[in-house]
């Protein structure tokens, strides 16, 4: 009898990657900003370009390396490679205090680090028996870490020091060696010799010819502008209306994110793939109500409620459409795919969301330097409910093709 599960062994060794993953990312994401600006004293916008580092990578980097792992290298010598460059990079990045030197050096780190998130899920995904039930198992270990570094920075009162970004460093180190010792995941036999002009177009077509792939991808793309407006400005929006321990109250949008992940399998076995991600969608943009309704102290319950939904829009919508990825391509594309996942969402999305939500947030500020938040909240609200609707109109009207990938309806 076929072995139904995966292996303990195999469970642990995919989750320490994974743990490890978030851990890099959340040792200095969270606390450069204060970093920069309390310590280096560099500017406003300039602290904006330099978190605008990770999109500029998520644009260029993760679908060439997703390429490259389905067609030249082996996934953990590929991600071996990336972040043990990258942890060279990172701490030399720690010791540079002006702007003209640090920014293009975090750029070099994030072309190195983001394609990483492309890979550890692909390689999660191919060795995975089951990825409905067995990758949210693995995946929720990366909010876990996320929470922890968090908590650990936090205590250890380091937010405006440079030590955050050294962690990043060696554990950069650690997972680079770390995975060399994961499963061998090698490339996959190809129908056509590799070309480099297959990196740049080819596969990309082959991608988008698939109906449901260019749907869910107009719609992850699109959720991203709204999704911008609360990595951005739901932080300063509740201290400037007066919620206590704002960053704080934020965390348990971390805390619903990681119970979800552990009951994604549940609903994916009662419910088709798109329609949880429908319902992730429909939650991406109907939380901004919540927030536009929720400014007065006698509604503030809207806000937590806002905040607490996040961890289920995020597994309903990203974590979700990574499955319907996986089951949708062959093989020999899942690194490319899921490659180009981030880039239209962790890329181009969020570079096009961030530019949408400044403006928008510009353009409601009163004189006094305050916001009409109620307002602003209506756009990426609205907006995320059209693109909700719209991925369930368009994706309700393509078929189930059957004798393809996949061997579950999505």
């Amino acid at each position: 009898m076929a072995e139904t599960s995966m292996s303990r062994q195999l469970y642990f060794r995919l989750s320490l990657m994974q743990f490890l993953q978030y851990l890099i990312w959340g040792s200095w994401y969270v606390t450069l900003g204060t970093y920069l600006l309390k310590t280096l004293h560099f500017t406003g916008p300039q602290v904006g370009l330099v978190y605008g580092a990770t999109a500029i990578a998520a644009t260029i980097t993760p679908f060439f390396m997703g390429v490259l792992a389905d067609r030249l290298f082996s996934t953990e010598k590929l991600l071996s490679i990336l972040h043990i460059v990258g942890g060279v990079v990172m701490w030399a990045a720690s010791y540079l205090t002006s702007f003209e030197w640090f920014y293009p050096t975090l750029i070099l780190y994030t072309m190195l680090y983001m394609p990483t998130f492309t890979l550890t899920s692909s390689l999660s995904l191919h060795h995975v028996k089951d990825a409905t039930r067995d990758f949210p198992r693995v995946r929720v270990w990366g909010s876990l870490s996320w929470i922890i570094i968090g908590l650990v920075i936090g205590y250890m009162d380091i937010e405006q020091e440079v030590l955050p970004m050294r962690i990043s460093a060696v554990f950069s180190f650690i997972q680079g060696l770390y995975c060399l010792t994961l499963p061998h995941t090698p490339p996959q036999p190809q129908p056509n010799k590799f070309a480099l002009r297959d990196v740049f177009g080819k596969e990309v077509l082959e991608l988008l010819q698939r109906r449901e792939i260019l749907i869910l991808i107009i719609a992850l793309a699109l959720i991203r502008i709204p999704s911008s407006f609360y990595y951005s400005f739901v932080n300063p929006f509740l201290n400037e209306i007066g919620v206590s321990n704002a960053a704080g109250k934020m965390t348990i949008g971390q805390v619903t994110e990681v119970l979800m992940m552990l009951l994604l399998p549940w609903f994916l076995q009662k419910i088709r793939l798109r329609y949880i991600i429908a319902i992730g969608l429909t939650i991406w943009g109907g939380r901004y109500l919540l927030f536009a309704w929720g400014g007065d102290s006698h509604w503030h319950w809207m806000l937590y409620l806002g905040i607490v939904v996040h961890g289920i829009a995020f597994n309903f919508a990203t974590l979700s459409s990574q499955i319907f990825i996986d089951r949708q391509v062959p093989n020999h594309m899942r690194s490319t795919a899921q490659g180009f996942i981030t880039f239209v969402t962790m890329g181009f999305g969020a570079f096009l969301g961030s530019y949408v939500a400044g403006h928008i947030v510009e353009g409601y500020t009163l004189t006094d330097g305050t916001h009409d938040w109620s307002s602003i909240w209506q756009w990426p609200g609205w907006f995320g409910l059209a693109v909700a609707a719209g991925f369930l109109f368009f994706i309700q009207r393509t078929g189930t093709k059957k004798g393809k990938v996949q061997k579950t309806p999505n």
